[in-house]
């Protein structure tokens, strides 16, 4: 049942191609073309047992358009039907893990049905996830950094820390309710602290990143993370009198605005197909 096919058996025929693959109309190019194409035009050398392959459909399906997003979700599968747009680059797995490990799921209704639609639709779906973070500078934080309006705050050209104008924790979180007004967050920090030196960690980067950034000085904001790690060290900081502070926005909402820079980015080397960013959003609403 497992349905995914790794794009890398075909990379050498597309490199010794590509000039001519770069000139040709899309609409003749199969997804596994058009993703050898994406691969060469960030500059990243070859990744070694990359989770980047595809995850759904058949390599060789002529594209008729894109969609780009954060999760590949039934919702997004049935936009991209409606957009008649066949390939669907998501940055997150299409089979709820990792690697999209799908023997669990061999008998799984919810599996089957989302297998069955995307093969019934001739779909095809490819991870966008080792490779955009591998770029220069890293096409999710250029996007994310762009959705926060810090780019003139970076600190040398980081795109991950920030010196903001001096503010407090809680007017930060406020400005925060404005880009993200649908969603909640998870915050750590005393409401009046000063804040002017901030620092963002994109999707489930891991408490060492978060605890590196805090020993700094930095507030950190972040995608997620286990709660009894960053969550419990800050805890303790404050409680000891500690100025730190931790403000969790959620995995998609940390990371879906570089997927819609990666369209974008597209649009600039592939111009003769319809290209899309979707939003998934966040996979759970808070009560």
């Amino acid at each position: 049942m497992k349905t995914s096919v790794f794009v890398s058996v075909f990379s050498l025929f597309i490199l010794l191609s590509a000039p001519a693959l770069s000139q040709q109309s899309s609409g003749n190019r199969t997804a596994a073309e058009i993703i050898e194409l994406i691969i060469q035009k960030t500059d990243v050398p070859t990744i070694n047992n990359t989770g980047d392959v595809i995850r759904g459909g058949n390599p060789n399906t002529p594209v008729t358009g894109i969609i780009t997003t954060m999760f590949p979700t039934m919702d997004v599968l049935r936009e991209a039907v409606a957009r008649k747009c066949n390939l669907i680059i998501s940055h997150e797995p299409l089979y709820y893990s990792s690697r999209d490990n799908t023997e669990q799921f061999a008998n799984d209704p919810v599996f089957l049905e989302k297998q069955k639609f995307i093969n019934d639709n001739n779909l095809v779906v490819w991870r966008f996830h080792d490779y955009i973070h591998r770029m220069r500078p890293d096409g999710i934080y250029v996007g994310m950094t762009d959705k926060l309006g810090w780019k003139e705050y970076m600190v040398d050209d980081s795109f991950s820390k920030f010196n903001i104008p001096e503010t407090t924790l809680e007017n930060l979180l406020r400005y925060l309710k404005q880009i993200f007004p649908e969603h909640a967050f998870s915050v750590i920090g005393k409401p009046q602290m000063t804040v002017s030196k901030v620092a963002f960690s994109a999707g489930a980067s891991g408490s060492a990143n978060h605890i590196a950034s805090l020993r700094d000085d930095y507030v950190v904001i972040a995608g997620e993370v286990s709660q009894l790690e960053t969550y419990e060290y800050v805890r303790d900081a404050v409680l000891q009198g500690k100025d730190k502070a931790v403000i969790f926005i959620g995995h998609a909402n940390s990371e879906e605005a570089g997927m819609d820079w990666s369209a974008t980015w597209i649009r600039t080397f592939i111009t003769d197909l319809p290209i899309h960013f979707f939003s998934s959003g966040s996979s759970f609403w808070t009560h």
